[in-house]
């Protein structure tokens, strides 16, 4: 599949989305066929290997609120509330987040995407059992519901719009892997805004974000701002929000975070013809439109 992506011209992909996304048939057989799939998250040994990373900044920020705070050290959070954004095809990081101590789990997305079907968590169960963690009794479950209230997993599938029903203050740790890029640019700040509403005080968000494209280019550029942002393209299975790197930290500052750069990846060069690129892009400079990913902490201010 991704020889394909490769091979076959931009245009084209993006042309084949837009006829494939408006027939009638539903995301499981998309999913299947690989052309509409929402992450990897059902993987167990991926969807582990995803959550311990962004674990493993909320556990480092929280040793170090206790040293600030003078409290004892501990080797892990207990009864912390986490926030996904995106988890995509799997509820997995809720019942990963509990195996862990997590008292409760939000898991937010713009559709409902994630599987329903069991016999997929008892896979992921047996992963963590094998990792010296516990996990749900799955084997005596019956439905999805039952595997959601044992886990304290709470499935949001209307994006901004269940961001909002979530209570003020009510979260320690949110985090998303590759999904705020994918955020319509309209619902952006707003989206931000509510994400630092759901924080604690003494919480923190960890962010990857993505800047190229779906196929890793930048053809996004190629569309004039009405054109992309418009219904019609940004249902297709494409869309990004084409937010680049210094408007994207200047928005978290709006939005009243405290921004840390953790990482930064680059492509080794602009991979596009300049005389290419849409007039709203031709005042960033190739350094940064040449900037691929981005690792961040978000802490409330």
């Amino acid at each position: 599949m991704q020889n394909i992506k490769t091979n076959v011209p931009w245009w084209l992909r993006i042309s084949s989305k837009l006829v494939l996304s408006r027939l009638p048939i539903a995301y499981a057989l998309w999913e299947r066929l690989a052309l509409f799939k929402h992450g990897e998250m059902d993987d167990p040994s991926y969807a582990y290997r995803i959550f311990i990373q962004y674990f493993e900044r909320f556990k480092q920020h929280y040793q170090r609120q206790a040293d600030f705070l003078n409290q004892p050290q501990q080797d892990s959070p207990k009864e912390f509330v986490t926030l996904e954004m995106g988890p995509g095809d799997s509820l997995a990081s809720g019942m990963i987040s509990w195996a862990f101590g997590g008292s409760a789990s939000y898991l937010v997305d713009v559709g409902d995407f994630a599987s329903k079907d069991i016999e997929t968590y008892r896979v992921m169960a047996d992963f963590v059992v094998q990792k010296g963690l516990p996990a749900p009794d799955i084997q005596t479950f019956k439905s999805i519901e039952e595997l959601l209230d044992c886990c304290s997993i709470t499935y949001l599938t209307s994006g901004l719009s269940s961001l909002r029903t979530i209570p003020d203050r009510s979260v320690d740790f949110i985090w998303s892997h590759g999904v705020l890029g994918l955020v319509r640019k309209a619902e952006f700040l707003d989206t931000l805004r509510e994400l630092r509403r759901i924080i604690r005080d003494t919480g923190v968000c960890s962010h990857k974000i993505g800047f190229t494209d779906a196929y890793y280019e930048l053809n996004s550029l190629r569309f004039p701002e009405p054109i992309w942002e418009s219904d019609f393209m940004a249902l297709s299975g494409f869309y990004t929000n084409r937010i680049k790197y210094s408007q994207m930290l200047e928005l978290f500052r709006q939005a009243n975070f405290e921004v840390e750069v953790l990482e930064i990846d680059r492509l080794p060069e602009l991979p596009i013809s300049r005389s290419k690129i849409s007039k709203e892009f031709q005042h960033i400079s190739d350094e940064e439109l040449c900037i691929s990913s981005v690792s961040v902490l978000l802490k409330p201010i």
